[in-house]
């Protein structure tokens, strides 16, 4: 790192794309074949990624597959060293893709916590707050309040049930090709030291051949990403991403209402928000969601997030309980424009997340990743069931998801989100005419730029200094995640050269899990503390896979 003054050469402005390195596709892209695996296996679909769009695709293939007797091996791979222990969601879920994929099944069947009754929307000042009328895109009656850590849990149950094998503790870490065909992955290796070197207990990659990929990697997939620059595969508008951080507490006040937040602690120039949800009588869910947008090098979410507990909208319900689980997550926010021109290729298809499949209008993705995810597997059965999972075949997927309410809905929200480009209150007044015009207003496209490309002003920054009771560090955080990497383990960021001391500062500020920090003028990174959230891929040094089980065990997120 460069040793230069404060916002030196930057006019006291700092642009993290300047910083940030190149998607590494020498390491995400490898020949079949490729020299340095040890074990191969065959299957006939890989999923890469258990969540709600991964698990949805492999439930619904198998059963179609069971439906014509013919045999499908299946398997799915996550990182996780257990089921939904890297999930993270508000969440309040729409029903409607669990209906379709369990139709004998009833909603109190389905793994959900509590239904949506009352609702409230505030916009908060510093020590105020006024109520609002709910957004029609925002209701939520006939909704469920749920845990996707527990919903994830379940759907793999389901899968499993239905002979899908699901392969934890196995993270993807290059796309095997052969040509231009997706033929499977490879997964990282384990039991290396700091160096990279083997230990005593160490295992090398594992090679995952398929006729079909399906990639289902959660917000900012990896190898999705890869897949699309490997392919030049365009969007509109290039994908922008929000952080969102989020703690459970045990409280001893109930709360019986869905409460959503505008305005205060953000500032003007930010998008974002928060959400306190109900899951049972004494356990709350809340977070704060801010767009990686925000123009301000200093603004860190975990902070503000900190401080708006002591809002006394908040306080009330925290006080006298406990924090017992904490967790971060990037959402992609760019929505209709920002969806990639296609989603499936030769031997390949992109899910849920990883495509973009997010409503933010709306706050809505879980079941929108499970429409996707049911879709692909219609398409890859046919697919197989010709024998041809080409480009050409595989497009099914995308004409079905073009052609139904995922797209439809992300059409009819398409600039509300972009609409706040231009800061809080201008954005509110498009966002509502927009609303009631069904969005039609303003007719085009607001046109994007990518979060990394957004200049920040540098300034002097807020220290905050948590209490412990009711606020919190990051290390004590990241505690509370049930982080359980090994200090051992090999970096897995990848760094760009001559950060500067504001882009240096900028990533400690950004990062809600503490990674990233400066020592005498020169950028330290912890990667152990890491809690795979990928604000760091979206606006600094890359994130790539780690040795499986690593990262955060969430148990109710």
């Amino acid at each position: 790192m460069d040793d230069g003054g404060r916002g030196k050469g930057e006019g006291g402005r700092v642009v993290p794309a300047k910083y940030q390195p190149a998607l590494p596709l020498d390491r995400l892209i490898l020949q079949d074949g490729a020299p340095g695996a040890g074990e191969r296996m065959d299957l006939d679909v890989l999923i890469v990624g258990a969540g709600p769009a991964g698990l949805a695709c492999a439930i619904e293939l198998a059963r179609l597959a069971r439906k014509d007797g013919s045999e499908l091996n299946i398997g799915v791979l996550e990182k996780a060293a257990a089921l939904g222990e890297h999930s993270l969601s508000g969440a309040v879920v729409n029903p409607r893709a669990f209906r379709e994929l369990f139709p004998e099944m009833k909603d109190t069947d389905f793994p959900f916590r509590e239904r949506v009754g009352k609702e409230a929307v505030y916009l908060l000042t510093g020590d105020g707050r006024l109520r609002l009328p709910v957004p029609p895109t925002m209701h939520n009656t006939g909704h469920y309040v749920a845990s996707l850590c527990e919903v994830v849990a379940w759907l793999g149950a389901q899968a499993e049930a239905l002979g899908v094998n699901v392969f934890t503790g196995f993270p993807a870490a290059s796309l095997l090709a052969a040509g231009k065909r997706v033929a499977g992955v490879r997964t990282a290796p384990s039991g290396l030291d700091r160096e990279g070197k083997r230990l005593a207990n160490s295992l090398a990659p594992t090679d995952l051949v398929a006729k079909v990929t399906a990639l289902a990697e959660g917000t900012r997939g990896m190898l999705s990403q890869a897949y699309l620059e490997w392919q030049q595969v365009p969007s509109q508008n290039p994908q922008i991403f929000a952080l969102g951080v989020k703690e459970i507490w045990e409280t001893k006040r109930p709360l019986d209402s869905v409460v959503h937040t505008l305005g205060w602690p953000l500032p003007t120039d930010a998008f974002g928000g928060s959400f306190m949800y109900p899951l049972e009588p004494n356990l709350v869910a809340l977070g704060l969601v801010v767009g990686l947008d925000y123009q301000d090098s200093e603004l860190d979410v975990h902070g503000l997030f900190q401080r708006m507990k002591l809002h006394p909208l908040f306080r009330p319900y925290l006080e006298g309980g406990e924090m017992v689980e904490w967790g971060a997550k990037t959402i992609p926010e760019g929505g209709y424009y920002s969806v990639p021109a296609r989603r499936s290729g030769d031997g390949v298809v992109i899910l849920g997340d990883s495509a973009g499949f997010v409503d933010v209008p709306s706050l809505k993705g879980i079941h929108y990743a499970m429409q996707s995810g049911i879709f692909a597997a219609r398409a890859i059965h046919a697919a197989l069931a010709a024998g041809d999972p080409s480009s050409a075949r595989l497009a099914d997927y995308d004409r079905m998801v073009d052609e139904s309410f995922i797209m439809k809905d992300l059409y009819r929200t398409r600039n509300m989100r972009l609409a706040f480009k231009d800061g809080f209150y201008a954005g509110g007044v498009k966002a509502g005419l927009m609303t009631l015009t069904g969005g039609r207003f303003p007719g085009g496209k607001i046109a994007m730029e990518a979060d990394a490309a957004v200049a920040r002003r540098v300034g002097a920054g807020r220290p905050f200094a948590p209490d412990g009771s009711l606020t919190f560090s990051k290390v004590d955080a990241v505690f509370k995640s049930g982080n359980a990497t090994r200090d051992t383990i090999p970096t897995h960021l990848i760094v760009g050269k001559d950060v500067s001391a504001d882009a240096a500062q900028f990533y400690a500020h950004m990062c809600p899990a503490g990674v990233y920090d400066v020592v005498d003028g020169t950028l330290r990174v912890n990667a152990p503390n890491c809690i795979d959230c990928k604000a760091t891929d979206v606006l600094g040094p890359r994130w790539t896979a780690r040795e499986g089980g690593s990262g955060p065990k969430y148990r109710r997120m």
